[in-house]
């Protein structure tokens, strides 16, 4: 069995010159999460590919256990299947964390790093204990519906009294979510490794943004990232919780691009 991601590319960008931009989603979501940065990243000439994670979206279910280990294997196949030696890697959250995967992996296929609302740390042992509860919850009920009690951990404070619409658009993520794609994610997200020497190893140009009334991944957090990374910039959002590129799409949008074109 051959498994493949399903993933939204953008075809060739019309500036050669520019690395192509590979956006790799946060839980629950599925890859048009990235709507907003990907009409600007195309704008600008960039090509864009972005992934459903397995079992999300459109990509079909993880045949293997729970390892981010396979989702990196299956992200390095798609680019060689679409002739992309190297990519500029934007992961926000789960995404994030692949990442950091495909650093370990394969760091030589990164060529910018853009780490979004993530971490590099490990989970807590009551972190972890929560996301197994959670996953064991899901497989009970087969249901997507214990996800959203995350819901006000997703989005910040801001998003959940001005911004209704983003509210409805991830309550729609949750509930379209496939119950074993969640179970799958969470156990995976829950056994990884700390990430902070592949950061350490990385020499090309890194940006953390962050969304200040995040509270999945924390100030220190972005502090710990920061200090390992050699060559890193920093963007903080106001107003915007943790899934930033939905919460503030123009803003992410924004230091994505100037990033981007300027390093």
């Amino acid at each position: 069995m051959v498994y493949e991601l399903a993933v939204s590319d953008s075809g060739v960008g019309t500036d050669p010159q520019l690395s192509p931009v590979l956006l790799l989603h946060a839980f629950p979501c599925d890859r048009s999460m990235w709507q907003a940065q990907y009409a600007a990243l195309v704008k600008q000439g960039f090509r864009v590919l972005a992934p459903d994670f397995p079992g999300f979206g459109a990509s079909p279910l993880a045949p293997d256990e729970p390892d981010l280990a396979f989702a990196a294997q299956a992200v390095f196949d798609l680019l060689d299947d679409r002739a992309v030696g190297s990519a500029t890697v934007v992961g926000l959250s789960l995404g994030g964390y692949l990442a950091m995967e495909m650093l370990r992996q394969q760091p030589g296929r990164v060529s910018h790093l853009v780490l979004v609302d993530t971490k590099a740390g490990v989970d807590s042992v009551a972190a972890q204990e929560t996301r197994y509860r959670l996953a064991d919850s899901v497989d009970a009920q087969d249901s997507s519906e214990p996800i959203m009690a995350m819901l006000p951990k997703l989005v910040g404070p801001t998003t959940r009294s001005e911004k209704p619409e983003v509210v409805a658009h991830v309550q729609g993520f949750i509930r379209k979510a496939k119950p074993a794609a969640i179970t799958w994610a969470q156990r995976a997200m829950a056994a990884r490794p700390d990430s902070g020497d592949a950061l350490a190893g990385f020499s090309d140009p890194a940006l953390l943004i962050w969304g200040e009334q995040d509270v999945l991944s924390l100030a220190a957090d972005q502090d710990y990232m920061a200090d390992s990374l050699p060559d890193c910039r920093r963007v903080q959002i106001q107003d915007c919780g943790h899934l930033s590129a939905l919460e503030c799409p123009e803003e992410v949008s924004s230091a994505l691009v100037d990033f981007l074109t300027e390093s």
